[in-house]
């Protein structure tokens, strides 16, 4: 969703055209209807004043805002691997919802819909469809909360995405249109599965103790598939989710071997995802390249609000820093813990805002609990 345009708070005289005059590059071109009207001087004055204060780190010699930070609100997105068949059925209902699958097909030149509902569930999830089908459907849940609850939209001050999902985050924040962001995970999912093919690898929610060292685990893993033939072999790191749980991804013979050893390695336990490679890591080196090519197509604007970065954890500062931080997120941990630490950073006693998680799956809410209780308190799932 491009929010850009709803922050606009543009009107229009046809029922169900929201903001989709802007989402298409294309669209905006041809586009007929009527210049809606913008925003008037006391609402965008109040919304700068949110941006300005709200969105900005902690800082001990500022007064903090007089606006009650209850007000605004906070998005997050998910990424690859919480795909399922059937997602987006209930979010048809709204028009919205429905324009977004119809562009999208339109785009694709395929029926990502039909593959989010009917499956089969071995293609939905192969990358080349996964990532799409989550970001679209992701987009469609910020369709049905915009109905609902339109000033979640207005009062929106950050957002972030867990790996795929900062793509959908950036889309959200006006800093990409909506179809040349289809494109660019086009282009990303592919060059992924392409990396899938060559080296298999796979992925594995680790829940372990403070005496576990899961960096001599993966040493030992990495040297187990050394032994076996495999060639450059990869075990470590791929999210950091919360404290004493992480993803660990690399070659499917070293997950094995961490499974298979897990309880002399002090692991407490292990769940593969459902993803198609060991995505983050340097398994994903060939993946880097048509990634940066297709990005650098695309003409980015820089973020209406705050959008945080999976490589260091950080918000992009303009569309300059996306250009270069972007493409790093392929290969790099996704540094999710931290992220949420430098998002929901407040003095004491000062309200958190409201989260939505929007797209398919609990997952980013149940991780914020975990991160940051009180921040969670106020959280709510927009389901895909």
């Amino acid at each position: 969703m491009n929010l850009r345009n709803l922050l606009n708070l543009r009107k229009s005289h046809f029922i169900g055209n929201s903001s989709w005059s802007r989402w298409s590059s294309d669209a905006a071109k041809t586009s007929t209807t009527e210049p809606p009207a913008t925003i008037d001087s006391l609402d965008a004055a109040k919304r700068k004043q949110l941006l300005k204060d709200l969105a900005e780190p902690v800082e001990t010699t500022r007064q903090r805002p007089t606006i009650n930070p209850k007000e605004t609100s906070v998005m997050l997105f998910p990424g690859q691997g919480t795909q399922y068949v059937g997602m987006a059925k209930d979010l048809l209902q709204f028009p919205g919802a429905r324009r977004i699958f119809q562009l999208a097909n339109e785009v694709l030149k395929y029926d990502l819909l039909k593959i989010c509902l009917e499956g089969p569930r071995d293609k939905l999830n192969r990358t080349e469809y996964a990532q799409l089908a989550v970001m679209v459907s992701s987009l469609a849940a910020l369709e049905k909360l915009r109905e609902e609850r339109p000033r979640a939209i207005e009062n929106c001050v950050a957002a972030a995405g867990f790996s795929l999902g900062e793509i959908t985050a950036l889309v959200y924040a006006g800093a990409m249109e909506f179809d040349k962001a289809l494109k660019l995970v086009q282009v990303r999912a592919l060059a992924m599965q392409t990396a899938c093919d060559k080296a298999a690898g796979t992925m594995a929610m680790t829940i372990y103790g403070p005496d576990t060292n899961l960096g001599e685990a993966c040493a030992k893993a990495k040297q187990w598939c050394l032994d076996l033939g495999v060639e450059s072999p990869y075990c470590g790191i791929a999210n950091y989710m919360y404290p004493h749980c992480k993803v660990i991804a690399g070659n499917v013979e070293a997950l094995e071997f961490l499974e298979k050893n897990s309880k002399v390695l002090k692991i407490r336990r292990m769940k593969r995802l459902a993803v198609s490679g060991a995505f983050h890591t340097p398994l994903m080196d060939s993946a880097v390249e048509p990634f940066v090519k297709a990005l650098k197509t695309i003409k980015l604007q820089d973020p209406i609000i705050r959008v945080y970065s999976n490589v260091d954890g950080k918000p992009y500062r303009n569309a300059r820093h996306v250009l270069t931080q972007l493409p790093k997120q392929i290969v790099r941990p996704v540094k999710w813990e931290q992220t949420l630490h430098e998002m929901y950073e407040r003095q004491q006693g000062v309200e958190f805002p409201r989260t939505f998680e929007c797209g398919p799956g609990k997952g980013l809410i149940q991780v914020l609990e975990k991160v940051n209780a009180k921040a969670a308190q106020s959280g709510q799932n927009i389901l895909a």
